[in-house]
């Protein structure tokens, strides 16, 4: 399936079940590619999750790592769990990273995507912390002929574009969530589109309710009953010359399948 020229995928991670359950779900979406996580993959020194991953006949548009600590119970939790942030876990993470390099690779998939970490340059330590172990961390992907994808959402993205722009890694780039900058409450998406465009490798088709009360989260919602604005998401991504995958994602509620399906439907209505 394509909307206009992009490529549409779905999330492994949304539909809660094996690397099996995940081709089959989506084969009944009638979904050729995949934003695939891969984190048991690498833990698994057996190797019999990456033997069938390879087995499927899909298309792997990107792979996700994430971290055993991250806690996203609420803005404070993630704030201090998320990503390259919490220094007792960063040795533990970085070798994860490195599986995941060296897995997606193996895959013959050129980008992986992860959760940095809230990018706070408001403290010279911390985004000094956060700077370097992001830089380790494209250097890996860099090695492995990877890039280094940065999901948005944690910043605003002109802080997370600034951040870019003095990080200056060729290896770095963006997987952009519009749902993720309601949800935190870090701006209009449409807008956060042109200000990061130059970095937006790939993305998620994702919606969301902001907050009424600031401090908490958002409430994520399915795709085109939030404030992201399926045609409007989709004209921005034309007007900065888009190019990459979108990824269906699903976070919340009880009926992911089905709530990836009407995200199907909603694309196919205005995707010509």
């Amino acid at each position: 399936m394509k909307c206009k020229s992009w490529p549409v995928a779905v999330c492994s991670w949304s539909l809660r079940t094996d690397v099996a359950g995940v081709a089959a779900a989506m084969k009944e979406v009638g979904i050729e590619h995949v934003h695939l996580g891969i984190r048991a993959a690498v833990e698994d020194g057996a190797g019999k999750i990456f033997d069938t991953i390879k087995a499927q006949n899909w298309t792997i548009t990107s792979t996700m790592i994430d971290f055993p600590q991250e806690d996203y119970s609420t803005l404070d939790t993630i704030k201090v769990t998320g990503g390259v942030v919490p220094d007792e876990h960063w040795e533990r993470n970085r070798n994860l990273f490195e599986g995941a390099a060296k897995v997606t690779a193996k895959l013959g998939v050129k980008f992986l995507s992860m959760h940095a970490g809230f990018v706070d340059e408001s403290n010279d330590a911390y985004a000094q912390k956060v700077s370097t172990r992001i830089r380790a961390l494209a250097d890996i992907a860099k090695n492995n002929g990877l890039t280094l994808l940065l999901e948005t959402g944690q910043e605003s993205a002109k802080e997370l574009r600034h951040f870019l722009e003095k990080l200056d890694h060729k290896s770095v780039a963006v997987n952009f969530d519009p749902a993720n900058m309601i949800l935190y409450d870090k701006g209009d998406p449409i807008e956060a589109v042109r200000v990061l465009s130059p970095w937006i490798r790939h993305l998620h088709v994702k919606d969301a309710l902001r907050t009424t009360k600031p401090g908490t989260w958002g409430s994520e919602v399915p795709w085109g009953d939030g404030q992201v604005g399926i045609e409007r998401f989709l004209a921005v991504l034309a007007e900065v010359g888009f190019k990459g995958a979108m990824a269906i994602e699903r976070e919340a509620g009880d009926n992911r399948l089905g709530d990836i399906k009407l995200a199907v439907e909603r694309l196919k209505a205005v995707c010509k």
